[in-house]
């Protein structure tokens, strides 16, 4: 058998392993993802906010005190760091899809096949996703992220650590210069004007049939992802996330250097999402640049926070507030889902079109109260004994209706 870092003596042990069961899971990176599925609702709900003008940065016009204030908090805290700490956790579940695989005495090649299998399903998820729901989709980029980081999963802990400094080099010098450029570009155009001759769906789903790829092929060029990925395959190996209670001086290192980082890296752009600062477009590009490079780092320390936060409360186990997060986490793609469910019907100018001249105070509330919808969905599924349903099924398409 193929020498990997999760290789074991035992003799294998026929077919994929089951479910993970709630005494298996940890608790960290189950709250990780709930806390972070709030960060991405924030953060993408002004997607679906329509019938605004927008300045040269990109951002709605016609806004009050209170929306310029509820902005600014975004972009100093939350703006760009719900993708980084979805690409670490992402990188994490597969190391620990690939390590239970492992255990089982399975080869490296059925390893990947499978492995490969639910990321060609992810990134179909994805540009359905995006077709019909939301074009700012992350799947697909995910699922794609997946098939290259089938190339990781065997590599010693040494191999490993070459190819995220190595990963890191590229991102700084050639892949976040891009992704900054391509931002400005993007948010200076402002949003692509309708076409009076087709309906808004039909628009939306022309766009996000577009979208969708571009976005792929965006994240491939600049690697934005790489270096998050393996991050979170090699806390998987350290064991941070798992046993929170044996690395908590790194936890804490981490997340207090990553909080420092995520202030002083977003403060720039933050000052021009409320008209304090409106610097030239190279200046604009260099801030757009930091917040980017900074959200890297400040999204493992936001994760570092919520393995501290999970080990705090680790004496109420999968009960109050943590089994709420928890549970959302643990049906993290179902929740996920449904927050595009809820917010584009009910915002969008396809939909009921409530997003219309919406401020951004009024929108973080609705992207607030629709996370909290999820968190109670997912509690009465918890209490029911029931899994996430698009968990259910993507785990079907990847091994199948026996193991499902």
């Amino acid at each position: 058998m193929t020498a990997t870092p999760y290789a074991t003596a035992d003799p294998p042990k026929a077919g994929p392993p089951a479910p993970i069961t709630k005494a298996e899971r940890s608790l960290a990176p189950d709250i990780a993802r709930g806390g972070m599925l709030l960060f991405i609702a924030l953060a993408n709900v002004p997607i679906h906010l329509w019938g605004m003008g927008v300045d040269r940065y990109g951002h709605n016009t016609g806004q009050s005190a209170a929306d310029h204030i509820a902005l600014f908090v975004e972009q100093l805290l939350i703006a760009d760091r719900s993708r980084p700490m979805f690409a670490i956790l992402y990188g994490f579940g597969i190391a620990v899809m690939a390590s239970r695989m492992f255990a089982r005495g399975m080869e490296t090649k059925a390893v990947r096949k499978i492995l490969r299998r639910r990321s060609w399903w992810l990134l179909a998820f994805g540009f359905l996703h995006a077709v019909l729901l939301f074009m700012g989709d992350i799947l697909a980029p995910y699922g794609a992220m997946g098939l290259i980081a089938l190339f990781f999963v065997h590599l010693s802990d040494k191999s490993l650590k070459k190819w995220l400094w190595a990963s890191i080099a590229y991102v700084v010098l050639i892949g976040n210069v891009l992704m900054a450029y391509v931002f400005t570009i993007g948010e200076s155009s402002g949003p692509t004007p309708a076409d009076p001759g087709l309906p808004p769906y039909v628009e939306q789903m022309i766009l996000g049939a577009l979208a969708s790829p571009v976005g792929v092929l965006a994240l491939i060029a600049t690697g934005t992802f790489f270096p998050l990925i393996i991050a979170g395959m090699m806390l998987q190996r350290a064991g941070w996330l798992n046993h929170p209670e044996d690395h908590l001086p790194q936890l804490k290192r981490v997340f207090l250097s990553g909080m420092a980082v995520n202030i002083l890296s977003s403060l720039p752009v933050a000052l021009i999402a409320i008209g304090a600062w409106e610097p030239a477009t190279p200046m604009w590009r260099a801030a757009v640049y930091l917040e980017l490079l900074g959200g890297m780092y400040a999204g493992l320390g936001y994760i570092c926070g919520f393995a501290l936060l999970a080990h705090k409360l680790r004496g109420y186990g999968r009960k109050g507030v943590p089994g709420a997060l928890a549970a959302v986490g643990e049906r993290s793609l179902t929740s996920y889902l449904l927050q595009s469910f809820i917010m584009a019907p009910l915002l969008t100018a396809w939909g009921i079109g409530l997003g219309e001249d919406l401020g951004y105070l009024g929108a973080f509330g609705v992207a607030f109260g629709t996370w909290a919808a999820t968190v109670l969905i997912a509690v009465l599924m918890d209490k029911a004994g029931m899994r996430g349903p698009f968990e259910v099924l993507l785990r079907r398409l990847t091994y199948g209706r026996k193991r499902s």
